[in-house]
């Protein structure tokens, strides 16, 4: 009988140490990415996008082997619902249970907050995309996080660039979140020339925009020189609906950033309506943004959009660094890397700032044109921002 539990025994230490190798063999042999982002939610339009690019940017930038350095790339897909609660558990459990190597995501501003000192703790990257809000590379940042999404400063740069002159009275319209709140706290701070009159915040879910649209009319109306309600807002409502209190009464403009195709619809209402956005498919000219059109065109039957090229700027910047690292994916060895890292995008080059690792990168001032051929407000360039002419301010105390 002792003889029969020692076979067993040795049976099964041999079994493990069996195991165990091809274990690790296959760990070695793969690089886990994990996606926190809104498959479903208020978000789940800019997350499908970012899920799409992300995918489209490791094919491009592997030449479509999905390969760094003999390493297969494995994309794990996690559904944050755009509640800060469930991406948090998502990400310990892709850090923690999955090993993941380094995740991307969340499309929420809020959940994105939740999700920081997650990566702290589990000492892995995190690749912000495409949430905005400042305090994500500022305030709450840590070292691990980089982002290639714009923030709230880049986008109120320039958007000031296209209102902030003398004379023009601006009201502020966003929701009541971390994503409107940092964004108007960016845009009072670009703002020189303009003056803020008011800040009009309502909840993130509002449809019925009456009372708050009233409150703005009743700050502009009887002020002198140009008046101009400038929106950020993101997800479900319109706001663009209070240009149905006849604005044009009391010689009332709106202004905005660039959005995805389905909400600049809206935007072919205000021919000539001034803005700036962070990527149109018809503007950048560049191989790697016409490798993205050529591509989206003939898989989707459409144009890739607003953050369809923010998800591929991700999947771009992930294969350049694993690239650099010859496949080596330990978070010190990452960061290293990445610091300073430039790699090309849709949008051109981007550059990862060392003191925040947000990404430097282009904007573009815009004025729309009602064109027949489109179903939305086409924004024809007006110029592009180049990354060293806004002094998009470093916020992380880092230094």
């Amino acid at each position: 009988m002792q003889h029969l539990r020692t076979r067993r025994l040795l049976l099964a230490t041999l079994v493990a140490a069996a195991v165990t190798p091809a274990i690790t063999f296959a760990q070695d042999k793969e690089i886990r990415i994990a996606h926190v982002y809104s498959k479903t939610g208020p978000l789940e339009a800019y997350g499908k996008q970012t899920q799409t690019g992300l995918m489209m940017g490791l094919e491009y930038a592997t030449g479509g082997t999905m390969m760094v350095a003999g390493k297969k790339l494995t994309v794990l897909e996690r559904d944050d619902q755009g509640k800060p609660d469930v991406g948090k558990s998502l990400l310990a459990a892709a850090y923690g249970d999955d090993k993941a190597d380094l995740a991307v995501g969340p499309t929420s501003s809020g959940v994105a907050l939740a999700l920081l000192p997650v990566a702290e703790e589990y000492k892995k990257i995190l690749l912000v995309e495409p949430a905005v809000a400042d305090s994500i590379t500022g305030d709450k940042w840590n070292k691990y996080i980089f982002r290639t999404g714009r923030n709230s400063s880049q986008d109120a740069i320039s958007n000031a660039v296209a209102l902030d002159k003398p004379s023009v009275n601006i009201v502020t319209l966003a929701q009541d979140y971390a994503f409107g709140r940092d964004g108007v706290k960016a845009f009072k701070e670009s703002v020189k020339q303009a003056k803020i009159v008011h800040e009009e915040y309502l909840p993130a879910a509002t449809t019925d925009f009456t009372a708050g649209a009233q409150r703005i009319i009743d700050k502009l109306k009887d002020l002198p020189g140009r008046k101009v309600i400038w929106i950020v807002w993101a997800g479900a409502g319109n706001p663009f609906k209070i240009a149905d209190l006849d604005l044009k009464r009391y010689g009332i403009e709106i202004a905005t950033g660039g959005n995805i195709l389905p909400a600049m619809a809206a935007y072919k209402n205000f021919p000539g309506m001034e803005g700036a956005t962070y990527y149109y498919f018809g503007i950048p000219k560049n191989p790697v943004n016409e490798w993205l059109v050529a591509n989206h065109y003939s898989r989707y039957k459409s144009p890739p959009d607003f953050f369809t090229a923010g998800g591929m700027a991700a999947g771009i910047a992930v294969v350049e660094a694993l690239k650099k690292t010859s496949g080596d994916t330990k978070t010190a060895k990452l960061i290293s890397t990445m610091e300073g890292m430039s790699f090309e995008t849709p949008k051109g080059k981007m550059t990862f700032r060392k003191e925040d690792h947000q990404a430097m990168q282009s904007m573009y001032h815009f004025k729309i044109k009602a064109d027949p051929a489109f179903a939305w407000g086409v924004p024809e360039l007006v110029r592009e921002i180049k990354p060293e002419e806004m002094d998009v301010p470093i916020k992380n105390n880092r230094l």
